[in-house]
């Protein structure tokens, strides 16, 4: 699945999964390896999401977006071992390789959106 940010007008991320079982939802990217595509933490309702780094032995970004796709909150260069809290509500937390949000130019406040192969 495809992130864009329909505000700036780029690709967040070409190819991404989705995970939200409690289970994968906690796991995250722990024990992986660095990698390209994002991995989509979605949530059943509006909180603050609370990240840790443990057992991610490389940095990511994070966007925060909310049940509108709106982006509310992002953390870039997310170190390992360290952990951050979301500054408002959020639906999704995409975790993306480090130097994903400034390529992309994506900023608080943007609309983003999730493509599947049928609307892209």
């Amino acid at each position: 699945m495809t992130i864009k940010n329909l505000s700036a007008r780029s690709v967040i991320a070409t190819d991404s999964e989705t995970a939200e079982s409690a289970l994968r939802l906690c796991v995250g990217l722990m024990f992986t390896k660095p990698r390209q595509s994002a991995l989509i933490l979605k949530f059943r309702s509006e909180r603050k999401i609370s990240l840790h780094m443990a057992f991610v032995f490389y940095p990511i970004d994070v966007i925060f977006a909310n049940k509108n796709n709106e982006v509310v909150d992002i953390k870039q260069n997310f170190r390992p071992f360290h952990a951050y809290s979301s500054k408002t509500k959020a639906t999704y937390a995409i975790e993306l390789p480090a130097g994903s949000v400034r390529k992309s130019r994506t900023r608080i406040g943007n609309r983003i959106d999730f493509l599947g192969p049928d609307k892209e």
